[in-house]
């Protein structure tokens, strides 16, 4: 058969446009906003028309710590936080800060770019990686071409292959834009030579100060934030202390909210643009049948629901659960999945994917096993078996106000956070979504869901999936 296709191509004199999807390991691109919002997707037209129609979407996305910096260190390593050591996103005992921290717990040595350098892809990483990184000349083992960003949307400096740069004011400077032009100049240099390629292509955008492109400024001029039932919750007696304090929102906070919302919205315009312009360029290279395109965020953001203004960091649904959008071979246009998927899962997603036929991609001497899981067999429509449970977790910090650290564990209809302290939180979420009604003293949870989480928030690699697994 082999030798019959040859034949008819040498006849033919032309190899056709789709042929690689029969032969070559696929691309992956991986697009990861910072702090947006799963209901933030109804701004990204382009977005919704190029991945969900063409896609998968996923309705039940999570991060279990929604902090920037530890969602990313959870992306890149396929490993919960209390595996990873990043907690937070400032300085750690005042020695190093986060970006220096997870390099110095050797994170940097095994994690998603080195197993696919290694399985032969040609990586980038373009856009947000750490904060605290003190030499900002370095580029990380794994990566093939780097340019990371810090600062702001204009005016800002970045790591160009190791080389400091600096971008000013002028339109063609701002930051989504030039990540954008960066993404489809990697797409094209790596077609031309050859090879699959993973991009991890993290957009600054809507993560605030959420400034627009000078051409979006007025494309939502008087947009209002959301207003969940939760939105200035009257009633927060059930809630604990942290929440009980906070002010109902005054008229003020609530035009803040909404002047907010308007520029975090017109600033994902600019990322709309990015997502359709790599769609573009991998269909004008020929190899978008090859290539699967993953979208989503660190992490959710809160306009204001049970009192809190802004911020995240906080195991409410407005912080944890995220948009996931997926197109590629094989995937089943405007299919919705309702599987409990996790940030965990994007690791032993993209190898599996690199070497769906062998096992050469997880089997090369690391230094350690995934917490996650692949979500090949969701993506393909075959899944069996699968995680009834994922683990919410967080240290105290600034970003999370006055919350103490806590862990939790969410299914597909109950949350129980436990908060160092003491205090507990129970949602029955089919019939109280929005996390208003926490049962808890008056109700209890199951003592297999507390078991559950006593076992996920020490687990580790294959125990991580067992204990997700156990109902």
């Amino acid at each position: 058969m082999a030798l019959t296709v040859l034949l008819s191509l040498s006849v033919s004199g032309s190899i056709p446009k789709d042929a690689q999807t029969l032969t070559a390991k696929p691309n992956i691109v991986f697009i990861l906003t910072d702090d947006m919002r799963k209901d933030d997707l109804k701004y990204m037209p382009k977005t919704r028309s190029v991945l969900k129609a063409k896609g998968m979407s996923f309705s039940n996305a999570f991060v279990s710590n929604p902090l920037c910096c530890p969602s990313r260190a959870t992306i890149l390593r396929g490993q919960y936080a209390h595996n990873t050591g990043i907690w937070t996103n400032k300085n750690v005992g005042r020695r190093a800060g986060v970006g220096q921290a997870y390099r110095n717990k050797g994170n940097e040595k095994d994690n998603v770019a080195t197993r696919l350098d290694a399985a032969g892809y040609r990586t980038a990483l373009i856009g947000r990686y750490f904060s605290g990184i003190t030499n900002k000349t370095f580029v990380p083992p794994g990566w093939d071409y780097w340019f990371s960003a810090w600062g702001g949307y204009f005016d800002y400096g970045a790591n160009d292959q190791g080389t400091i740069r600096h971008f000013g004011t002028k339109a063609s400077d701002y930051l989504t834009d030039v990540e954008s032009r960066k993404t489809r100049m990697f797409i094209g240099t790596s077609v031309a030579r050859g090879k699959p390629f993973f991009a991890y292509v993290a957009p600054k955008a809507p993560h605030p100060p959420s400034t627009p492109a000078p051409r979006d400024r007025h494309a939502y001029d008087g947009l209002k934030a959301p207003r969940l039932p939760s939105f200035n919750e009257r009633n927060v007696s059930d809630k604990p202390p942290w929440i009980r304090k906070l002010p109902r929102l005054s008229d003020a906070k609530k035009a803040k909210i909404d002047n907010h919302a308007e520029k975090r919205a017109e600033s994902l315009q600019a990322v709309d643009d990015l997502v359709a312009g790599v769609v573009g360029k991998l269909r004008d290279k020929r190899v978008l049948g090859n290539t699967y395109i993953f979208f989503t965020s660190d992490n959710g953001f809160h306009h204001g629901e049970h009192r809190i203004p802004a911020k995240k960091a906080r195991p409410y649904e407005e912080d944890v659960r995220v948009p996931l959008l997926v197109r590629g071979p094989g995937i089943a246009a405007g299919h919705q999945a309702h599987k409990l998927v996790l940030n965990t899962d994007y690791l032993p997603t993209f190898t599996d994917l690199a070497c769906p036929s062998s096992r050469s991609c997880n089997n090369q001497n690391y230094s350690y096993v995934a917490d996650g899981r692949s979500l090949r067999p969701v993506l393909k429509g075959n899944a069996t078996a699968w995680r009834s449970a994922v683990l919410l977790e967080a240290h105290h910090t600034p970003e999370g106000g006055a919350t103490p650290a806590y862990s939790g564990i969410r299914t597909s209809s109950t949350k129980y956070v436990e908060y160092a302290g003491g205090k507990r939180e129970l949602y029955f979420l089919g019939h109280d979504p929005y996390e208003l009604r926490n049962k808890y003293p008056a109700a209890k949870p199951s003592a297999g869901l507390v078991s559950r989480l006593q076992a996920l928030r020490t687990c580790a690699g294959v125990d991580c999936r067992a204990a997700e697994n156990r109902q």
